[in-house]
């Protein structure tokens, strides 16, 4: 672990990567929040788990199906970090007790169900319940992390989506995730291959997760709305439609595109791309078109 003093492993800094084009040509902002793979040795040595066993949270690869999307003229940002080390998409401090050698700051947020089940801003467990640490963390390198990792993270998302609002009258904030498939998943049961979050329509114009839904069905595959994710703290947050920010989850089926065990691309993978990919046109081009002209409308 970094000193009790000291910043962040500095392997983490910078601690996103934004992919922006030099003129952005649609309302539209993506953000990849879970699919950091830079594993800093002073973690896993800190860790009670193996490399690959960390990796159980994260949205492995998921950065890489979006890629070719933004580079037909909107921005990405990635955070490098692992979601096993800091959770972007939580509020900048919920804070496990349980997690540190003395207690948070009041000002934390200590009793959050996201908290109790041990996936606070700074996890306790990977995503199939193990424990991660070895010992208790000290307070001071938790919130070192939430300093010089989330709060630059967020700072950066806010200034891309604020541009785009600037720049087209609105913004679209797509938040892009990966679920386990049923075979993976803690609770089994089936999976569907994607399933959009819009906090049940207070985050975004419904015809916006409308639209979406219809060009993924379209594409064969099975979409839901909001069950069993409506979209945590990014939709939440940024989702301000009263504002012209609308911000949507998008979750998809790991069995689609990866071996869940080795966490290594499958056939799949260039094929959902593909799909991803032909959505640009359609999305950055007859979605805008449906929503202006309802604007002008009203």
């Amino acid at each position: 672990m970094p000193a009790r003093d000291g910043p962040v492993p500095p392997e983490l800094l910078p601690p996103y990567q934004v992919s922006a084009p030099a003129t952005p040509i649609a309302p539209f902002v993506l953000c990849s929040p879970h699919s950091g793979n830079v594993y800093p040795d002073s973690f896993i040595a800190s860790s009670r788990l193996s490399p690959l066993s960390l990796r159980k949270s994260e949205d492995c690869l998921v950065d890489q199906l979006f890629t070719p999307v933004a580079a037909c003229g909107v921005p990405l940002i990635t955070a490098r970090f692992p979601r096993a080390f800091l959770d972007v998409n939580r509020e900048p401090y919920e804070l496990d007790p349980d997690l540190f050698d003395e207690p948070p700051p009041e000002f934390a947020n200590t009793q959050s169900v996201r908290v109790v089940g041990g996936l606070g801003t700074i996890a306790r467990i990977v995503a199939d319940g193990e424990e991660i640490y070895r010992d208790k963390l000290p307070l001071s390198a938790g919130l070192a992390r939430v300093e010089h990792l989330y709060v630059p993270f967020h700072q950066a998302l806010r200034e891309l989506v604020e541009a785009t609002r600037t720049r087209f009258g609105y913004a679209i904030l797509i938040d892009c995730h990966s679920m386990p498939s049923a075979s993976m998943a803690p609770s089994g049961g089936p999976r569907p291959d994607i399933v959009l979050g819009d906090r049940f329509g207070a985050s975004a114009d419904s015809r916006i997760t409308r639209f979406l839904k219809d060009a993924l069905t379209s594409l064969g595959y099975e979409v839901h709305m909001n069950r069993p994710y409506a979209g945590g703290y990014i939709t939440e947050h940024y989702g301000r439609p009263a504002r012209d920010v609308h911000a949507v989850q998008i979750e998809i089926n790991r069995g689609l595109y990866l071996d869940e065990m080795k966490l290594l691309p499958t056939a799949g993978f260039a094929d959902l791309q593909r799909d991803l990919l032909s959505l640009a046109a359609p999305l950055f081009n007859d979605l805008p078109a449906l929503l202006e002209h309802r604007m002008a409308a009203e």
